[in-house]
């Protein structure tokens, strides 16, 4: 049997006129006019086929037909509200299934995480690969390294800059991975898969590399790389990237504001 659309909002502006018994109180509670609690009511008069209120020299006074379906009504309210906070227990508000790259994650992510669990014990974290799918591995959000944020819904990490660096005392030999600058004189001498081995070969000396500068930054403040040329602005960067009904999660904005403030 085919179920009928309720019309919900006139019936929350109805549940207000009658515990006020006005229209110009039940306005101030839902932040509207009184016009509109009124179109509202005449409009769920019209739907329900009934009279709801009687002007009468003391105020409002609810009809038969209102009062004998308030109390089920107001009921029926109790359980949307008990049913929406099912649904937000049921997003596990302790827990993060998160996608990085792994050398991100090792040389910027992981710290800020173990920072935000200091002050938060009760989080978990599950880490997923870098282009795990949002739906099939219901992610809340992931990270990429990317010129923008495509269809989704994010905001930048870190910024947009990148340096070309190597190990002290390592050839000029180029090393180069998916999307990096192409080397002066042809391809490198050395080919990566992803810019965390193209880190990991200029650690270990065999060449220089470009790379994001929020990848190299520990490298180079503690002196295993030297900054060859750079830093410089670039397009890409690493974005934190969901839908937008992640975003509304009160956990995923919760770390996203001490990502991006810490």
């Amino acid at each position: 049997m085919k179920r009928t659309l309720l019309p919900l909002n006139a019936l929350r502006v109805f549940d207000a006129a009658a515990r006020h018994l006005s229209f110009t109180r039940a306005a101030d509670e839902l932040a509207v006019t009184p016009a509109a609690v009124g179109q509202q009511i005449r409009a769920l008069e019209d739907v329900l086929g009934i009279v709801l209120f009687r002007r009468t020299s003391k105020g409002l006074e609810l009809t038969e037909e209102a009062q004998a379906g308030l109390d089920p009504l107001r009921e029926g309210f109790l359980r949307f509200e008990e049913s929406v906070q099912a649904m937000q227990a049921g997003q596990a508000s302790d827990r993060y299934t998160i996608a990085a790259p792994r050398e991100f994650y090792a040389q910027w992510l992981a710290p800020r995480l173990a920072s935000f669990r200091a002050d938060n014990p009760q989080v978990r974290y599950q880490l997923a690969e870098e282009d795990a799918d949002f739906t099939e591995a219901n992610l809340d959000f992931a990270i990429r390294l990317a010129d923008g944020p495509g269809e989704l819904e994010g905001v930048e990490l870190t910024p947009a800059r990148r340096v070309t660096v190597a190990a002290p005392g390592a050839p000029a030999d180029w090393i180069s991975w998916p999307g990096s600058p192409p080397p002066q004189g042809g391809e490198g001498a050395i080919q990566t898969g992803n810019p965390g081995q193209a880190l990991s070969s200029a650690l270990a000396g065999l060449g220089r590399t470009s790379l994001p500068l929020a990848l190299a930054e520990q490298a180079l403040e503690d002196g295993r790389l030297e900054a060859v040329e750079g830093p410089e602005d670039c397009r890409r960067t690493y974005w934190l990237l969901a839908p937008a009904p992640q975003w509304r999660q009160k956990k995923v904005r919760a770390l996203v504001e001490f990502l991006t403030t810490a």
